[in-house]
C-alpha cells in the first residue's frame, strides 16, 4: 500500500475541483458595461423641447410676391435668394420677424430647414440692400420688399419655391 502522501496505482488520483469563475467575470463585466452605458446615456440626454408657439400677431404679417434667383459669389460658390412681400395687417409696428424655410425633395419631403430673420431691401444705395426690420421697422398697413439669402441650399432640394412661414414676431 502506499502512503498517505503518495496515490496507490489502482485508484484514480482524487481531483480537486475549481470553479469555473469565468462565466461568472464575464457576466459581472457585461452587466457593468450595461450598466455604465445606461447612466451615461441619462445624464447626457438633452431635456425634451417644448412645443415652440407662434405668436398670434405672426398671422398678421403675410407674405407674398415670391421669386428666386441664384448667384455665383467672389468665391464661386452658388448663393440662392428667396426675394418676396411682407404686409403688415395688423395694428402694431415689427420692428423683428423670424421665419421657417422649409426646402422640400422630389418626393415632397424635407431636404432642408432654416429660420433666418426677416430682412427688408431697402433701396438708398445704388443697389438693394437687405437690412433688419430693427432698422427699417414694418408699420401697420405698410408692405415692404424682403430678401432671404441662402449661402447653401441641399442637393436634394427639388427647385420648387420652399414653404415660408413666420415662427416669432416682435412689436411695438
Amino acid at each position: 500500500m502506499g502512503s498517505p502522501s503518495q496515490p496507490s496505482f489502482g485508484q484514480p488520483a482524487p481531483v480537486t475541483e475549481e470553479r469555473d469563475s469565468s462565466r461568472l467575470i464575464i457576466f459581472i463585466a457585461v452587466t457593468g458595461v450595461i450598466t455604465v452605458t445606461l447612466a451615461v446615456a441619462y445624464l447626457l440626454r438633452e431635456p425634451p423641447k417644448a412645443a415652440k408657439t407662434v405668436p398670434p400677431y405672426a398671422a398678421s404679417l403675410k407674405i407674398s410676391d415670391l421669386k428666386m434667383s441664384a448667384a455665383e459669389n467672389f468665391v464661386g460658390h452658388t448663393v440662392t435668394y428667396v426675394d418676396g412681400s411682407v404686409a403688415n395687417t395688423g395694428d402694431k409696428t415689427v420692428t423683428r420677424a423670424v421665419v421657417e424655410v422649409i426646402f422640400k425633395d422630389d418626393i415632397g419631403q424635407l431636404a432642408q430647414r432654416e429660420e433666418v430673420p426677416l430682412r427688408v431691401l431697402r433701396t438708398s444705395g445704388p443697389y438693394p440692400e437687405a437690412v433688419d426690420l430693427s432698422a427699417a421697422p414694418l408699420a401697420p398697413g405698410q408692405t415692404q420688399p424682403f430678401r432671404l439669402t441662402f449661402d447653401r441650399v441641399s442637393a436634394q432640394w427639388n427647385r420648387a419655391y420652399p414653404e415660408i412661414r413666420v415662427t416669432d414676431v416682435t412689436v411695438k
